[in-house]
């Protein structure tokens, strides 16, 4: 965990979100908690009116709430957005350690490459030929940056992240731990004797300012050309981006979602947990995509679609509501098929007569 912050008043930090405080501004905030867990010199937040209830009976002894919210006696940072400003709290209070500029002395750096004087390569790391990393950038421990890699300022490349050669890294993009970027996509075509020849991969991969990239995701090489992650890209945990993808600005892809190649993610389009897609479609603009779906077609600009293989989402949810009352509908058809004399029983191994198949 990090060291406890120093304690900072309630006053100090409503100024600097530019918020009101609704009592003791004076109250000091000595740590960060949910509502559950709150204790007394800890500031906690209430997302809206449908949490007044865990906020009375919290522990907290501060709050950043909306307006009209009632926590009772104790100290409220009057917020219309109340996560949001919380967050920012948190990244006053908890700042990124800053490690020593330079190449430490057990890192491996290509006599060629060109490190911003500013930026800090760690123990074990790999800089090779012709890399250049950007102001302020953290390479952490043993992460390996391969010939012709190009990192912008103000990243941070976690350990054991890997950049393979070509790599291009905008500004601001943070890699966490396990990252891959630029490995071969699965690319193979059949020979003459119907064993798989692998088609070389010789594009690359382009990240875009502000990206976020979860541990242990993989970001195929280009067969030809490039795979993109645009600007402001949210990329969770184990979510596969094969070769030749395009990930539009702001979108956000959720852990375990596969994407095949050539898939295309519009603007601010967001995928839930686990989608697949399979390759060369679209994903339009602002849509959104459940939890499991199965993409096997384009998703239009906005659309919402759930389900394996996808549909709409209410199509989906009557299809859901229609599976649970399927049981009884067999049930009730048997009955009729039994009393028309269109069904036959089947007789149960070992008896001599015949015995009901389950259903009643």
């Amino acid at each position: 965990m990090p060291p406890a912050p120093t304690p900072t008043r309630l006053s100090e930090l409503a100024s600097e979100l530019g918020r009101q405080v609704r009592g003791d501004g004076s109250f000091r905030v000595a740590g960060l908690a949910p509502l559950e867990s709150a204790g007394p010199h800890d500031l906690s937040f209430v997302r809206s009116a449908d949490h007044a209830s865990a906020a009375a009976a919290s522990g907290a002894g501060a709050f950043v709430a909306p307006d009209g919210v009632d926590c009772g006696a104790r100290p409220v940072i009057v917020s219309p957005q109340p996560a949001l400003d919380f967050a920012r709290v948190a990244e006053r209070l908890f700042p990124r350690p800053v490690p020593p500029r330079g190449a430490h002395p057990q890192a491996l750096v290509a006599p060629d490459a060109k490190l911003d004087s500013t930026a800090s390569i760690g123990a074990g790391a790999v800089v090779g030929a012709g890399v250049r990393v950007g102001a302020r950038t953290v390479v952490h421990a043993n992460a390996t940056l391969y010939p012709d890699v190009e990192v912008g300022a103000d990243c941070e490349i976690h350990a054991g992240v890997v950049l393979r050669e070509g790599t291009r890294v905008g500004d601001r993009v943070r890699l966490h731990p396990g990252v891959v970027i630029g490995g071969d996509g699965f690319g193979y075509v059949s020979d003459e004797h119907g064993e798989l020849y692998k088609v070389p991969q010789v594009g690359r991969v382009v990240i875009e300012d502000d990206v976020e990239i979860g541990a242990n995701t993989t970001v195929d090489r280009a067969t030809l050309a490039e795979t993109r992650i645009r600007r402001g890209a949210k990329i969770d945990n184990l979510v596969q981006v094969a070769h030749n993808c395009d990930i539009g600005e702001g979108a956000v892809v959720v852990g375990q979602t596969g994407l095949s190649g050539g898939t295309v993610i519009g603007r601010r389009a967001a995928l839930m947990a686990q989608v697949g897609s399979a390759g060369h479609l679209r994903v339009g603009d602002g849509a959104f995509v459940g939890a499991r779906a199965g993409l096997h077609k384009d998703v239009a600009d906005g659309a919402r679609v759930w389900g394996s293989p996808q549909m709409e989402e209410r199509a989906w949810h009557r299809s859901v509501a229609a599976l649970a009352r399927l049981p009884d509908a067999l049930r009730r058809l048997r009955a009729v098929e039994r009393a028309l004399g269109l069904r036959r029983e089947k007789p149960t191994p070992g008896s001599d007569g015949a015995e009901s198949d389950g259903e009643s």
